[in-house]
């Protein structure tokens, strides 16, 4: 089982440990990281309003093994927007801890902040990530092509999102 756990200052090394290239740097973190990433630009991440970071916590071992946010917070039209999804520990990857994740987000989301959708972006080629965000009732609203560049290539996003509706349905099916 995994645990979110606010974000801090200490946990800056692991994730810098993580982001191993610029293209990784691109898929993770978007156009306002630039590589390497370092603790000052973490800084100013975190300093952003309304934007709730975690780091994902391995119960068993206590010990950090990813990230994820909760961002653009929009009370007025009750929506957010999940990002920075990351299981940063290769150890941890293939085993479900992004579909664990994924359901921890979206409970403080829709049934701790009372939200009406949630939505994020995926590159087009990222196939495990977009089965995990399906698996946990994402729905696909449409592909940004010819997005970002690349060295040489163009990368594609997916929006998806998610409403409160299905969520609940989501949940009600679980048990």
């Amino acid at each position: 089982m995994i645990t979110l756990q606010p974000f801090q200052r200490t946990h800056m090394k692991k994730l810098i440990e993580w982001i191993d290239s610029p293209e990784f740097l691109l898929q993770w973190g978007g156009p306002i990281f630039t590589y390497p990433l370092d603790e000052k630009q973490i800084e100013r991440y975190m300093e952003e309003p309304d934007r709730y970071i975690y780091s994902v916590v391995d119960q068993e071992t206590e010990t950090i093994i990813g990230h994820i946010s909760l961002g653009r917070i929009d009370r007025a039209n009750r929506s957010a927007r999940v990002g920075k999804v990351l299981v940063g520990d290769p150890s941890a990857r293939g085993k479900g801890v992004g579909e664990r994740m994924m359901r921890e987000i979206l409970a403080i989301a829709f049934d701790d902040m009372k939200l009406h959708r949630v939505s994020l972006g995926v590159f087009s080629f990222n196939e495990p990530a977009i089965a995990c965000y399906e698996k946990v009732s994402f729905k696909r609203d449409g592909l940004l092509r010819d997005l970002r560049k690349m060295g040489d290539d163009y990368w594609s996003l997916w929006e998806m999102s998610m409403l409160e509706d299905e969520w609940k349905e989501n949940r009600s099916s679980e048990r």
